[in-house]
């Protein structure tokens, strides 16, 4: 892969943290994490260590009271240490020396008004400036480099800073045209990718481009053509970020973000720009940097910075001085210009003649004409005029004054020779309203540069220009045509002429060369035109063209661009290869094939050994990580030891899963003829004739079933009182426990008499507390319980209800007040005539009653009917589809919300296959390890199964840990592990046993990093599959690719079925001996189950703090919505309302809109799903939802905008701003509140490692303190005092013998007092040590001591372990990626078992973790909280069975972002970009290596043909063939292949370290080179390195693994690091020229393959800018003899777009990968990130250098993630992971050169085993 892998690898290690999770951690359950952080009291001491869990309970309670004293401490170390590092030592950061990029024109200057620079005031200006820049560069420099668009709603937009975007692209060398093209290639590359944008130009920063005319020029030219030619919003209104309009806009669209540059063109532009930055932070708008943006065909990444409460202090802090700074920065004093030093012109007189000249003008060209046209007359007459005035003024001084004026006359040009120059402009204009592209293109490129009289001449001019731009765009009396506003100048056509009449038209007739007649007409038209506006002037007729001999151009500069490298031959390297010929075979034919006597394959690389080092053998197979473990279950093999272990393993795993499931283990029996039919189960259940046997065992059935209903009868009636009397004394209470029972019970006929009972007794409670309110309000949650019984009586026992119930249920109905419900209930039509109200009536309606107040309590539609497959519950329709797809072995695409059951139909396919063979496989593919570990308790958990030895049930596969990977039945693993199976030469014999493929997860698809690996493997298995999602937002896309994918495999099988040679029918047929797999019906339908319904409704809240109160306000859904949302996108399906917010709502339009027409009609009790209905479902509540929701949108038909904008306003929540400091200050206290209000267990998501274990930490200091407060002042002494008196109680009965029959009465009797006094002791220390009820939220009664201790036994040697312990104890756990698995593990279990209520986490429980909770809490913002991760963290919220809502909050989340979650739509899937050239040289090597050839054909064909990038779009499937052409091409050229695409050389070793492209080739060329061998010298006379030695390894490694790029920005200052160097030094000189050389080649390589592949781009759209669609092919074109003269027909351009060829690039210019995004053919879609280049140095859009972050190096030099998180810009759980990924990474190579050399003491096998046994001891060790 090319080096966006590592470019991007800010963003890939925030992605890593939910998609590669398993390549971060260590091995799960086999690791034991030592530490040395005991001096912190966090673990155990060695002693206790050696004792394990022998520790006695007096130590253990010592040793908490030691860790509860340092939580404190350390907790008040970490707020120290955060202060110290948020509060910036201005003084201490010293500004890097800069070179002046600009230097002073003296005879063009714009001198503007100058304040006094030592007044007070300007002093406190500059001094605040400083400031401004310290804090802008601060908060810049820890930018995260993230994809950029990831979760876009429609109608979200982020804003362009125009001059930003202008900055971004200006240049010198870039010609007029082509900066326009490369503007609207990238806004046009944002909008492909789904981007919505609006671009603002502020009207202060105009001032900042006077002294740059041709900037201003082109900024105005620019702000023109976006608002005439393109859709594109352009606001121009604002007059700086400051103004109050700035603010309202802000405010009123809330942009997602602002893409601002963080440098100008001068300081006063830098500082302007500094202070948008500033002022966007504060309000809470998050800034991307315009420098360092990089994108590929999908996605486009660029530096983040989030907007945190210190940008909005320090606005707060500094208004006054920003504001103040803004002004001085903003001088609206006219400036003037100095011409020549001595000519003085102001602006006003420039804009006074061109608005006269515009009036001539149009009086002259009445009918109107094209810009081109108008904007050259304009500049030509304008300037003349205004220039021979000043001339003229300036030239009547006399004397000495005059003396003086004829020095400077000198340097300045005349009158006629200005006009000389005006007439070639107006030549340049008619050649660029003739001229074609095409032809434009191949202007031969001058390197001549204009004289220093001539650039203030044009200078003026371009002023001219950006006036007459500034009034004409704006006139509406005349017909303007603005199209070709991109093409008004050229310069490079300019110089062109300038030189040909200047040097060649004088030498002779030969060289006087025609212009045409039609071109000369428009010439001498245009001509006239400036005569006539300049009439009081004479400047001569058109003819001749120069009537001066003025030089306008440098004599000394050379003439013509010389390409001096020769360009070889155009043409692929030929190859032979049937499958290569089957892909690309139809590009192949239409590309030119060298000869086989060129010399780019005569000096193809032929694979060499090393000679002088012959123990190296690079093509030896190197083995896959699989092979290295044994298996565990051939247990017969291993040694007692390692069968405990084993034993061990599997025991937790079984106690793991327990926790996970509550259905006990099945056995399963193998069957050997199980029946093939679908549904066979079903099908049996229906048969209608039964055998005698069938008759006797249903019998038996009937009779035990009475037996087991007549015992349960008797159980209720023993509890009958019991019950009635709980529920009268507390119903809230009395009700659960109710229904909790309720669970136990079978019987159908028992259960409807408890709920009579129930109702009965409920009704009790509502009439006595109707009795004691009197007439006050009544709690309507008691009749609630009654209405509850009702509904459920009605639903569920509708079979058993006869006359007697029915009359009592009415009845009870007329109590409550519901007389239409009872009329309707007893069938009755007319009106009760009982006109008495009862005094327990709901003054309520009754469909308002069950809507706003039973809410979540209303009943869903669920069936009745059992399926025989499943034991445990009655399965929904769309289960049982899913049930079905398993039967007949379909695929499908399973999208249903998080906890609705989609795994079921996971466990049912396992069982299928467990049931029907030993040698069928089901792989179940999670996204990470922390999944996996689940999946695999829970398979021990549900199955066992006897297995002939050397076979397991399950086994497992991560980078980190694997065991029966191979002869298991059910393998779980990660999308990485799969795939290298998958493509495995090996493991061919494998993959023909799996019967179906489980990916769990599967919107992973859509993720970042990692996500080609999900499409391969969809593409690549040849059996049935499920696909399972909450968050899949096109499922209907996706579900047609994997058909389409299905149909090739079907088309592919049937072919090599019927051409296999004999072989390969051998092999297969080798498969199949002992397997009946095979032999199944094949299907290759691919089923779509979508269910949207969430079981549980999520309600929302947004937490503020107020002083040091809460605000808990409700968020309404539709709170989240803005007029334009709904008018141009509708409401989003997905935003769903609960029965009570539908109340809310209806109730909220009815008060904003009096006179509201259908106010009646949709008034609760007449909405038609609910007239008089008893039981109101929640299918119907959705539909009373749906017609809301459709009138809503009418409303905006009907012109109430108004309304519906006052109707959201005040459904918004007011949210109110607290400092970061507050907000972890007061954290405790919102946990304590949620306690309160009952709404824990909760999961509460934070996105920073540190704060998540500090937030925990909080919580439980918070705990201990008020312990204290409770148990007094010193609790620990009098603790200490009776714990003396124990021991010496317990020492004096010691002193007594066992047999007391010897003792006498005295003795026996003062035995008796020490037994009775140390009995009292323990229990007074028992009190004393016991957790006080309210200072802990752990939920003692949900798990017993034994199986706690089991739980915490896990902890013993984990690093933190006792204070893990000590925080569960309390119902407090944290979790995290850098957490070792089994601190995980035990988080997880006790937060399922109900004992934890409190864990903070960050998105390590998003994706698939069974923790389900009451609520789910959002406590930190990040750019990372999007969308998908929102859905899929809420999803957390409300479990099944247990709570009949999940809750939501945002603490102190800023609103605006709230509500952009709320309507997100999460992203579709759209694929990536699928193949790398490592991934190419796999497949080459598995269709080279295979036995089965045909299937490892058909398999890489399904890669490279069927990806989800391409499908149905027919230029990506393009792109993706030219891509691999090139792959082949660089793979032949540097001998990783031969000509026959068989693998050679280093291509195992190259594969190995496939994730690390295009490291991957540079390591090797260095190995290749001897450089490693040259640096790996150890110590004389021995076998260690010394540090040197090892340093420079790191820096190595680091260069070519650990990129990850700081902003350019980041090198602005300097200040005293304390430990880390941060920039990370370059390459070693001998590894930076190996490198260069390399780059060199494959730059090489690259430019070739575009010069080839040049004929496949589509030439009529590179004629056209891209977003405008201006076309510039000019179909009126005659020719001319002057515009063929000036053509180089020998310039090579074949592959460059015609517009970058205007700024003189050429063919040649593509060896240089700089520049090869801005000039390669734009239809080709060829993208320098699919080069494999490793860049030494990278630099971003102005030339600023990027520096490299030292993190590795800095590590391992000194050990501290701290100095990482303070020094190097990185947050903790960044650090972590990256530090994790590279300690593996040097493992990785390591044992991949030991499997390529024989000799063990090689000097770079025992670096690298050095290295990275010290990387790891270091990594071990952090605190």
């Amino acid at each position: 892969m090319p080096e966006s892998r590592s470019v991007m690898a800010s963003a890939e290690y925030h992605s890593k943290k939910v998609l590669n999770e398993d390549t971060n951690e260590s091995s799960d359950d086999m690791d034991s994490v030592c530490s040395d952080s005991e001096k912190m009291g966090f673990i155990a001491t060695k002693e206790d260590e050696d004792r394990g869990s022998t520790i006695d309970i007096d130590e253990e309670d010592k040793i908490s009271d030691k860790v509860e004293a340092a939580v404190l401490r350390m907790l008040k170390k970490e707020v120290d240490r955060e202060k110290e590092v948020n509060n910036i030592n201005y003084s201490s950061i010293e500004e890097v020396k800069q070179e002046a990029s600009q230097t002073e024109d003296k005879d063009f200057r714009v001198v503007q008004h100058e304040h006094d620079s030592q007044s007070h005031g300007m002093r406190k200006c500059h001094e605040f400036l400083k400031k401004l820049r310290i804090h802008v560069w601060a908060s810049l420099s820890k930018a995260q480099y993230v994809s950029l668009l990831k979760d876009f709603v429609e109608s979200e937009f982020f804003v362009i800073d125009g001059d930003s975007l202008l900055l971004m692209f200006i240049d010198k060398k870039t010609q007029y045209l082509n900066f326009f093209y490369q503007i609207e290639c990238f806004l046009h590359d944002f909008a492909e990718k789904g981007a919505r944008y609006v671009i603002t130009f502020f009207k202060d920063a105009e001032q900042m481009f006077f002294q740059y005319p041709h900037f201003l020029f082109l900024r105005t030219a620019l702000i023109e053509h976006l608002r005439h030619n393109t859709s594109i919003t352009v606001h121009t209104e604002f007059s700086n970020c400051l103004s109050s309009k700035w603010e309202i806009f802000l405010k009123q669209s809330y942009p997602y973000f602002i893409i601002v540059s963080d440098t100008g063109l001068s300081s006063r532009q830098t500082d302007f720009l500094s202070v948008l930055i500033a002022h966007s932070l504060s309000k809470k708008i998050n800034v991307v940097l315009a420098s360092g943006q990089e994108y590929d065909l999908l996605r486009v990444y660029g530096y983040h910075v989030q907007s945190v409460y210190k940008h909005r202090s320090f606005f707060q802090m500094y208004e006054q001085d920003l504001r103040c700074a803004c002004e001085n920065l903003v001088r609206h004093k006219e400036p003037l210009i100095h011409l020549y030093e001595h000519l003085k012109l102001n602006l006003k007189s420039i804009q006074k003649e061109v608005c006269q000249a515009i009036r001539l003008l149009k009086q002259l060209w009445p009918e109107g004409s094209d810009i081109r046209r108008v904007v050259c007359v304009l500049a030509c007459a304008v300037g003349l005029k205004i220039y021979s005035s000043v001339l003229g003024n300036a030239n009547t001084p006399m004397g000495a004054n005059g003396m003086q004026s004829a020095r400077r006359r000198s340097k300045h040009v005349s009158p006629e020779e200005a006009a000389d120059l005006c007439r070639m402009q107006c030549l340049t204009v008619t050649f660029l309203l003739h001229m074609p592209l095409s032809q434009r293109a191949q202007i031969r490129d001058m390197k001549s540069c204009w004289t220093k009289q001539v650039l203030p001449l044009l200078k003026m001019q371009q002023l001219c220009m950006h006036f007459a731009l500034v009034q004409l765009c704006d006139t509406n009396d005349w017909k303007l045509d603005l199209t070709y506003l991109p093409d008004l100048n050229d310069e490079s056509l300019l110089i062109n002429l300038a030189h040909y009449y200047e040097v060649e038209y004088t030498k002779g007739l030969e060289f006087q060369k025609d212009l045409g007649k039609e071109m000369e007409n428009d010439y001498q038209f245009l001509w006239d035109a400036v005569k006539k506006l300049a009439v009081k002037y004479s400047f001569g007729d058109a003819f001749p063209i120069r009537k001066t001999s003025q030089v306008f151009l440098e004599q000394e500069q050379t003439l013509f661009r010389v390409c001096e490298e020769e360009i070889p031959n155009i043409g692929l390297i030929p190859v032979k290869s049937d499958l290569v010929q089957d892909y690309v075979g139809d590009v192949l034919k239409d590309l030119p094939v060298l000869k086989s006597n060129d010399p780019a394959i005569t000096s193809l690389i032929k694979y060499k050994e090393f000679d002088e080092r012959h123990h190296w053998h690079s093509d030896r197979p190197l083995t896959e990580e699989y092979e290295r473990v044994p298996c565990n279950a051939d247990a017969k093999s291993k040694s007692p030891k390692e069968r405990r272990e084993i034993q061990k393993l599997q025991t937790f795993r079984h106690f793991y899963g327990s926790t996970l499931e509550d259905s006990p283990s099945k056995h399963i029996v193998y069957q050997e003829h199980v029946s093939e039919n679908a549904n066979s189960a079903v099908k049996k259940a229906q048969k209608k004739h039964k055998s005698k046997v069938e008759i006797i065992t249903e019998e038996n059935n009937r009779r035990l079933k009475a037996k087991e209903e007549d015992k349960e009868q008797k159980q209720w009636q023993a509890l009958y009182m019991t019950t009635v009397k709980e529920i009268k004394e507390n119903q809230t209470v009395g009700i659960n426990k109710l229904e909790k029972f309720l669970k136990t019970f079978k019987s159908k006929s028992v259960k409807f008499s408890i709920e009579m009972t129930a109702l009965s007794a409920c009704l009790q409670v509502w009439k006595k507390h109707c009795k004691e309110q009197g007439n006050k309000s009544k709690d309507l949650s008691k009749a609630v319980q009654v209405m509850r019984r009702i509904h459920i009586l009605l639903e569920k026992y509708q079979d058993l209800l006869e006359e007697p119930h029915l009359q009592k249920l009415t009845k009870y109905l007329k109590l409550l007040g519901f007389e239409n419900l009872a009329c309707s209930l007893s069938g009755q039509t007319g009106k009760s005539n009982n006109q008495n109200t009862s005094k327990y009536a709901i003054e309520v309606g009754s469909a308002r009653f069950q809507l706003q107040y039973m809410d979540y309590y209303l009943l869903r539609e669920e069936r009745n009917d059992p399926d025989p497959r499943v034991q445990h519950f009655i399965p929904d329709t769309w289960q049982r589809e899913l049930l079905d797809a398993v039967d007949n072995n379909e695929s499908a695409v399973i999208v249903a919300p998080t906890s609705s059951g989609k795994t079921y139909a996971s466990y049912y396919c396992m069982e299928k296959v467990l049931k029907t063979s030993n040698e069928g496989v089901v792989v179940y593919v999670a996204p990470t390890k922390a999944l996996v570990n689940q999946v695999v308790g829970t398979v021990y958990s549900r199955f066992t199964k006897k297995l002939p030895d050397g076979l397991a049930v399950c086994g497992v596969f991560t980078r980190d840990y694997r065991h029966d990977v191979m002869n298991s039945q059910i393998l779980v693993t990660v999308p990485q592990c799969l795939e290298i199976l998958m493509l495995s030469p090996r493991c061919q014999k494998w993959t023909q046993r799996i019967q179906y493929v489980i990916f769990d997860e599967v919107h992973c698809l859509g993720g970042e990093i990692g996500a080609e690996i999900w499409e391969h493997l969809l593409i690549t298995i040849r059996c049935p599959f499920l696909a399972l999602s909450a968050t899949v937002s096109n499922p209907e896309h996706l579900t047609e690719w994997l058909q389409s994918v299905k149909r090739y495999w079907q088309r592919a099988e049937n072919k090599i079925e019927g051409s296999s040679t004999n072989s390969e029918k051998n092999f297969t047929r080798q498969c199949k001996v002992k397997s009946k797999v095979q032999e199944q019906k094949k299907s290759y339908r691919v089923r779509l189950v979508l269910y949207e319904e969430r079981y549980n409704d999520l309600e929302k809240y947004v937490c503020s703090l107020k002083g040091s109160d809460f605000t808990i306000e409700h968020c309404h859904p539709c709170a989240a919505l803005t007029v334009n949302h709904i008018e141009n996108y509708g409401i989003p399906s997905d935003l769903s309302l609960s029965p009570r917010e539908s109340i809310q709502l209806y109730d909220t339009m009815a008060k904003v809109w009096q006179d509201w027409p259908r106010a009646q009609e949709l008034d609760p009790e007449e909405f038609v799903s609910f007239k008089n209905k008893v039981v109101i479902k929640k299918v119907d509540a959705r539909k009373y939802e749906q017609e809301l929701k459709k009138e809503l949108s009418e409303w905006i038909v009907l012109g109430q905008r108004q309304k519906v904008n006052e109707l959201l306003e005040h459904l918004k929540p007011k949210s109110v701003d607290c400092s970061e400091q507050q907000k972890w200050e007061h954290f405790a206290n919102f946990v304590d509140k949620l306690h309160e209000m009952d709404k824990l267990p909760a999961i509460f998501f934070i996105f920073n490692i540190h704060s998540v274990e500090r937030a925990a930490k909080t919580v439980f200091s918070k705990l201990l303190e008020k312990q204290e407060s409770i148990q007094g002042p010193d609790p620990e002494r009098e603790e200490e005092h009776l714990r003396e008196k124990l021991r010496k109680v317990t020492k004096m009965l010691t002193k007594f013998p066992e047999d007391t029959k010897k003792l006498s009465p005295h003795k026996i009797k003062r035995m008796e007092l020490l037994s009775t006094k140390k009995t009292n002791l323990e229990i007074r220390l028992k009190t004393l040590t016991t957790i006080p009820s309210v200072c802990t939220y752990a939920d003692h009664k949900a798990v017993d001591e034994d199986t706690l201790r089991k739980i915490f036994h896990r902890l013993r040697f984990e690093r933190r372990g006792y204070l893990q312990q000590k925080m569960a104890l309390r119902g407090i756990g944290y979790h995290h990626a850098s957490m070792s698995a089994k601190q995980r593990q035990v988080v997880e279990m006790l937060f399922r078992l109900g004992y934890v209520k409190v864990v903070t986490a960050t998105s390590s429980l998003a994706l698939g973790i069974n923790m389900p909770c009451k609520s789910v809490v959002f406590a930190e913002d990040s750019v990372f909280l999007d969308a998908l991760n929102y859905r899929q963290m809420s999803g957390r919220a409300g479990r099944r069975g247990q709570d009949m809502i999940g809750n939501v909050f945002f603490y102190d989340i800023p609103l605006p972002k709230v509500e952009r979650l709320i309507k997100s739509n999460v992203p579709q899937l759209k694929g990536q970009f699928p193949l790398t050239i490592s991934l190419i040289l796999r497949l080459m090597l598995l269709a080279a290596k295979a036995d089965d050839k045909a299937d490892a054909r058909a398999k890489a064909l399904s890669v490279l043909k069927h990806s989800l990038m391409s499908f149905r779009k027919e230029r990506y499937a393009e792109i993706l063939k030219i891509y691999f052409v090139f792959s082949l091409q660089f793979l032949i050229k540097e001998g990783y292949l031969d000509q026959e695409c068989n693998p050679v050389g280093f291509a195992g070793l190259v594969t190995h370290l496939y994730y690390h492209e295009p490291s991957n080739f540079v390591l090797v060329s260095f190995l290749v080179k001897g450089l490693l061998h040259k640096l790996c010298q150890p110590i004389k006379d021995s076998t260690v390195f010394s540090e040197d030695v090892m340093e420079k390894l790191v820096l190595i490694l680091a260069n070519l693994f650990g990129r990850m790029y700081l902003p350019a920005c980041s090198m602005k200052y300097k200040r005293q690091f304390s430990q880390s160097k941060v920039f990370l030094e370059d390459l070693p000189e001998d590894f930076a020229d190996a490198l260069n050389e390399y780059n060199t080649k494959v730059q090489e390589n690259f430019a070739h393959f575009l010069l080839t592949t040049a004929k496949l781009a589509d030439m009529e759209q590179e004629y056209k800018l891209p977003l405008s669609k201006t076309d510039f092919t000019s179909q009126n074109w005659h020719g001319s003899e002057l515009a063929s003269y000036l053509m180089d027909n020998t310039k090579s351009i074949s592959a460059i777009s015609p517009f970058a060829c205007l700024s003189g690039v050429v063919d040649n210019d593509l060896f240089h990968e700089n520049i090869i995004n801005k000039a390669v053919l734009h239809s080709l879609g060829v993208n320098v990130t699919n080069c494999p280049l490793l860049y030494l140095n990278k630099y971003d859009n102005q030339g600023r250098r990027r520096p490299l972050n030292a993190y590795a190096l800095d590590f391992y030099k000194h050990g501290s993630l701290t100095a990482l998180t303070t020094d190097n810009w990185l947050n903790e759980g960044d650090a972590y992971y990256a530090l994790k990924d590279f300690s593996l990474l040097i493992k990785s190579v390591g044992t991949s050169l030991s499997e390529l050399c024989d000799d063990p003491n090689d000097n770079v096998l025992l670096a690298f085993k050095q290295l990275g046994e010290k990387y790891e001891e270091k990594l071990k060790r952090i605190t």
